[in-house]
């Protein structure tokens, strides 16, 4: 892998093609500006980075309104051909706030579905209803 570019924040020669393409898989969590929560999507973000590391070409913040709160995740070919977005959590359908074990549990089984979370995964397992065994 190259050096990331003098102030492009990217890769040059990434496995999503050319230097304009963002790595992938690429995270967005979408945000309500208007209900100010804009601290809580930049925690998780932070949270989703520190776990996954380079296993995640980007996490981006998205403002948005109308008390969204959503995390998608994109992966595939960052031209299209065989790109897929899925929702991994949204506020509006699940009816509250991501837990973090869950999130990262539902982000692992799409980017990483080796990498062991520890203690995290026993969390998102009880989230769940799931017994721990």
């Amino acid at each position: 892998m190259t050096e990331p570019e003098p102030g492009s924040g990217r890769v040059s020669g990434t496995e999503s093609g050319g230097e304009d393409e963002p790595r992938l898989p690429v995270v967005r969590v979408e945000y309500c500006t208007q209900c100010r929560w804009m601290l809580r999507a930049s925690w998780v973000a932070q949270e989703l980075l520190t776990t996954f590391g380079t296993r995640l070409g980007e996490v981006a913040l998205a403002p948005g309104t109308g008390g969204v709160f959503r995390v998608t995740v994109r992966t595939g070919s960052a031209s299209g051909d065989g790109a897929a977005e899925r929702v991994l959590w949204d506020r509006a359908v699940e009816g509250a706030f991501p837990e973090l074990p869950q999130l990262k549990a539902r982000l692992r089984d799409v980017v990483a579905p080796d990498l062991a979370l520890g203690h995290t995964d026993r969390a998102a397992r009880r989230a769940e209803g799931e017994p721990e065994g």
